[in-house]
């Protein structure tokens, strides 16, 4: 059990973190490199003269891809150093979703204990709900933060932040395991709660980079963390049904 258990989250988690690394080299990577523009003061946001000042934002993520290539945007200039930049972020995503794999195998494996029955399809419906508990429910309180943008304090946005994934987790498995209705009552305050209290807010924004570009870099990684949570589930899934059989 314990053997199937670990190779169905290294499996699983090595290919959803490639799978969102590639991802995000292709549609989230140079969304941070213009933002990282900002946040240095080499592009400044509405400096442009009226009429012309969206021009920034047309070619954003032409100036990321230019600064990822190695010209001179700033601290990214060096082929080396980008490349450096460009195999921590494989490494450091693999490991991360190496680590949700392992959390959502022993839930998975706890499900089948349970009596559930646990394959391909249920592993992706498991998969899904992992990217609502850990991005999509903290993302409607608390978007992914593009660099040049501000937030609240760090300490009562990680209460809320594990608090809100708590909440959802505990409500998801009610609704899709609960047999009373009871259950069902305290899935939907689980789910509601922290919605309802609110996320650590500020009293005021004065972020450097354009709102459009936080916006796309926002829907973007919940879009590339729907695929890669999804490929997670299902492999996992599958992986758990072969060693079963």
């Amino acid at each position: 059990m314990f053997k199937s258990m670990l190779t169905g989250a290294l499996i699983a988690g090595f290919a959803a973190g490639l799978i969102a690394a590639l991802l995000h080299f292709w549609f989230v990577q140079g969304l941070i490199l213009t933002g990282e523009r900002y946040e240095a003061g080499e592009v400044t946001h509405f400096a442009a003269p009226a009429g012309h000042d969206h021009a920034a934002m047309q070619g954003a993520e032409a100036d990321g891809a230019d600064a990822e290539a190695g010209h001179d945007h700033g601290a990214h200039d060096h082929g080396a150093p980008a490349a450096s930049r460009d195999v921590l972020t494989v490494a450091f995503t693999v490991l991360i979703y190496v680590s949700y794999g392992l959390i959502l195998v022993a839930g998975m494996a706890a499900a089948r204990l349970a009596g559930a029955r646990i394959g391909a399809v249920q592993g992706l419906l498991w998969g899904v709900g992992g990217f609502a508990v850990f991005q999509l429910a903290p993302a409607m309180g608390l978007a992914p933060e593009l660099p040049g943008t501000i937030a609240a304090d760090l300490g009562a946005r990680q209460v809320w932040w594990w608090a809100t994934a708590v909440l959802t987790a505990a409500g998801l498995l009610a609704l899709g395991y609960g047999k009373r209705p009871w259950l069902f009552v305290l899935a939907g305050i689980a789910l509601a709660l922290p919605h309802v209290v609110g996320a650590p807010a500020l009293d005021e924004y004065h972020g450097v980079a354009p709102p459009e570009l936080a916006a796309a870099f926002a829907a973007r990684v919940l879009g590339v963390g729907l695929v890669a949570w999804s490929v997670l589930g299902w492999v996992a899934g599958s992986v758990l049904a072969r060693d079963e059989a």
